[in-house]
């Protein structure tokens, strides 16, 4: 397939192979969103009062069938991190309970869980998975053996950031539910990196961005909850609908339905952006999705290669995002968001976009290579000579 980075405002000069992170939006797309928030502001009342939920129900629907669920399980949400606050905060927890986490979790969502452990007294139990990998049963059976009596929750990743390993959630989710535990699921890579099935997989909560492997716009995300903990499930800003008398929607529904104004447009966007890929890809995002994982699956070979490394997980862990261990790093990063010293040497000297992860912790480190529509083999091929010269 040809190559089809013109379609989005990337700097055509530099190597992008951090779409796991930050996601590029196509110009249609983006586009798209901008017409809607011109909308909007031609005529504010009108949008927000008279034509806001109309938009939102569009949404819903069109995500709906692209994850196999009831549109009424689905609220938007503007990221992951603000979903699984949510999930965190409503899922009810008392003095004594256990909530399993692993030592693979992102940190936002660690922070998130241990503020709320610590003002309801919950104990968090961190399990370690180990990396390099040898297959997902070992996920599996640590988890089972880490339940005790005091385990009321799981918050896991469905694709976990720092090694990119896809977990077979749907298996762990029903394990883990016949001990009498209920999961979080921190879906933020998922929606556009692997096919979804929210009625398969039957979580309490999953959250995914949109903004991400869906390319919507920056501040679309969306939170799944099963329907006996809807009545539970508050949004962190509660605004007018939380009292309201209208009976036409479920309280949940409504309590999201509108959290206060803002710019809805990456969200309201979204039944475009599913519907624009099928333009540019014969298969649409199920086709776009098999060509970034075959795609990621050759870029891993050529960098295991280069920089002769064993594999770290099997094939069946990895979706389009596959991590790497490289060399450790010389001296710590000053920056506030980690930004490593060889990150910053490939972007200014090289035009290489992609991090480095610091994991399990530093100086031990990986290289996270991401794929999308727009990479090429060439990039990776670019991305380990340089890497090698580094080693």
């Amino acid at each position: 397939m040809k190559n089809l980075k013109s379609l989005f405002a990337l700097d055509k000069k530099t190597c992008f192979l951090n779409h796991g992170s930050f996601g590029a939006t196509p110009k249609a797309i983006l586009r798209k969103s901008f017409e809607i928030e011109k909308e909007m502001e031609k005529e504010p009342v009108k949008f927000l009062l008279r034509d806001y939920e109309d938009y939102y129900e569009k949404a819903r629907e069109s995500l709906s069938q692209l994850v196999f669920c009831d549109k009424d399980d689905l609220a938007f949400v503007t990221n992951a991190t603000t979903g699984v606050n949510i999930a965190l905060r409503s899922f009810q927890l008392s003095k004594g309970d256990e909530v399993i986490v692993t030592n693979m979790e992102y940190n936002a969502c660690r922070n998130a869980l241990n503020r709320i452990a610590e003002e309801k007294g919950v104990f968090v139990k961190e399990i370690k998975i180990p990396f390099p990998i040898n297959s997902s049963l070992e996920v599996l059976s640590t988890l089972l053996n880490s339940v005790s009596k005091k385990t009321k929750l799981l918050l896991i990743d469905h694709i976990i950031s720092p090694t990119a390993i896809v977990l077979d959630i749907e298996i762990i989710v029903k394990k883990m539910k016949e001990l009498g535990v209920e999961t979080i699921v921190d879906g933020a890579h998922s929606i556009g990196q692997v096919p979804l099935n929210l009625k398969k997989i039957d979580p309490a909560y999953f959250i995914s961005n949109c903004h991400k492997w869906l390319m919507t716009p920056k501040g679309s995300a969306f939170l799944y909850v099963r329907k006996e903990f809807q009545d539970k499930t508050h949004p962190l800003v509660i605004s007018h609908w939380a009292n309201t008398l209208r009976g036409d929607k479920s309280k949940f529904t409504l309590e999201f339905l509108w959290c206060g104004t803002f710019n809805p447009s990456s969200i309201f966007v979204i039944p475009y952006a599913i519907d624009y890929f099928k333009t540019i890809y014969p298969s649409g995002i199920e086709g776009i999705m098999q060509r970034n994982r075959d795609m990621c699956l050759k870029a891993r070979e050529i960098l295991l290669k280069k920089l002769n490394v064993v594999e770290p997980c099997p094939t069946e862990m990895v979706g389009a995002m596959a991590s790497i261990p490289i060399s450790d790093a010389k001296r710590e990063p000053e920056r506030p968001l980690f930004i490593d010293e060889l990150q910053d040497e490939l972007f200014f000297n090289h035009r290489i976009e992609v991090p480095i992860i610091y994991f399990p912790q530093y100086p031990k480190r990986l290289v996270r290579i991401s794929v999308q529509i727009y990479n090429t083999l060439n990039e990776y091929k670019k991305l380990g000579e340089m890497l090698k010269s580094k080693m």
